[in-house]
């Protein structure tokens, strides 16, 4: 916490974080702005609407409430005006980091290029009139409308690439994830062996004392109550052993199922993993697929090939001209070949993708094609034509 004016606190040396902590430490978002909002409005209804612009911020930095529904957030008996709401709000996009509270990329942009001194220039001019042809590359009709030759026009870019188009996640750290898998699956020989990660399972087991009253409840002495009541919990603690039990072996049942249906990709790697669905595997092991669903939700398992969530070997097929089903997921890495291949002034077309596929004996139609490839967040061609 930050000292307040007037007050003074004295620590000794012992109980101050270390000087590693001081500088590691990573405020969040929040936290910063709201200490600059103190140094910039002393309070009132003002430093309000503030904290309410910076409450309403995603991790991005961008403000996801309108001036509207703002300015409805005032308390009871207050009025705040949306002029009033606008204008503070400019005031916290001056903050550091300089761009937060936009409600999009371009005026998140142009506010930067505001606060250093670059309102006047080309940049400003391709941010606030022309960021479509930036974003589909289109450089030679933006070289026309400047009126600029290819080397002015990459200065124009360059410095519109060093903004911040993201200005709130700096201060908003992704804390790291660490995987631990619920199935390995090793290679012996020519054949492969699931084993269950129980590292993590407590190992239960009926309380002695438990077992001791229970054999006290049998004699004829004990109060029929007690009796009662202490089997109903030694019942209730072996139906949760069981149950953690039959988890398990479920798991295990699936794991061994998912590797006999995968083992090409597990031999020969992911132009060989093979159409799944849930319904394959749950025929396989006689149970609900409903049943195999919840237990690979989740769930992460460690092969040769890395670590996967259960979840990725389950996914759809297309037809090919063999007769044989081909993963979606194969036909998305033989997308993502053909497009680092294509020539960057010629890029190929959805239809020109599907035609290469089809001579590779794959029944695909265009917009399959377009699905896949926006799934693999790849832009079309005309975004990727490098050329002028």
């Amino acid at each position: 916490n930050r000292p307040t004016s007037g007050t003074w606190e004295h620590r000794s040396a012992d109980e101050l974080p270390t000087m590693e902590k001081v500088l590691s430490s990573q405020g969040q978002l929040s936290d910063h702005l709201l200490w600059q909002l103190e140094m910039n409005f002393s309070g009132g209804h003002e430093r309000m609407i503030g904290e309410a612009i910076i409450g309403n911020l995603d991790e991005k930095g961008y403000l996801e409430a309108s001036i509207e529904e703002l300015a409805a957030m005032a308390p009871e008996g207050e009025t705040w005006e949306p002029e009033v709401v606008e204008a503070i709000r400019r005031r916290v996009q001056a903050f550091d980091p300089v761009g937060v509270a936009s409600y999009d990329l371009r005026e998140c942009l142009m506010v930067q290029l505001e606060v250093t001194g670059l309102a006047d220039t080309l940049a400003a001019r391709v941010v606030r009139d022309h960021m479509d042809l930036l974003e589909r590359k289109r450089l030679s009709e933006l070289e026309k409308i400047l009126e600029v030759d290819p080397e002015q026009l990459d200065a124009i870019v360059e410095v519109i690439r060093q903004l911040d188009p993201r200005p709130g996640e700096k201060y908003n750290p992704q804390a790291t994830t660490y995987i631990t898998p619920d199935v390995y699956v090793i290679k012996d020989g020519d054949e492969y062996r699931v084993l269950l990660n129980e590292d993590g399972l407590p190992r239960l087991r009926i309380s002695p004392s438990y077992r001791k009253l229970l054999g006290q409840a049998k004699s004829a002495s004990s109060d029929a109550t007690t009796n009662s009541f202490v089997r109903e919990k030694v019942k209730a603690a072996f139906r949760l052993i069981r149950s953690l039990e039959e988890r398990q072996r479920t798991i295990y049942k699936v794991a061994e199922s998912i590797v006999k249906f995968q083992r090409g990709f597990l031999d020969k790697g992911l132009d060989n993993i093979r159409p799944l669905v849930l319904r394959d595997v749950a025929e396989d092991i006689g149970m609900h697929e409903s049943t195999v669903s919840r237990v690979v939700n989740h769930k992460y398992m460690h092969t040769p090939r890395g670590l996967f969530e259960m979840r990725f070997f389950f996914h759809s097929g297309l037809a090919s001209h063999g007769g044989d089903a081909v993963s979606s997921l194969t036909v998305k890495e033989k997308i993502k070949r053909l497009v680092a291949a294509e020539d960057s002034k010629r890029p190929l077309s959805d239809q020109a993708i599907a035609e290469a596929l089809r001579t590779e004996g794959l029944k695909i139609a265009r917009r399959t094609v377009a699905k896949y490839r926006e799934e693999l967040r790849i832009p079309s061609s005309t975004q990727r034509r490098g050329g002028r």
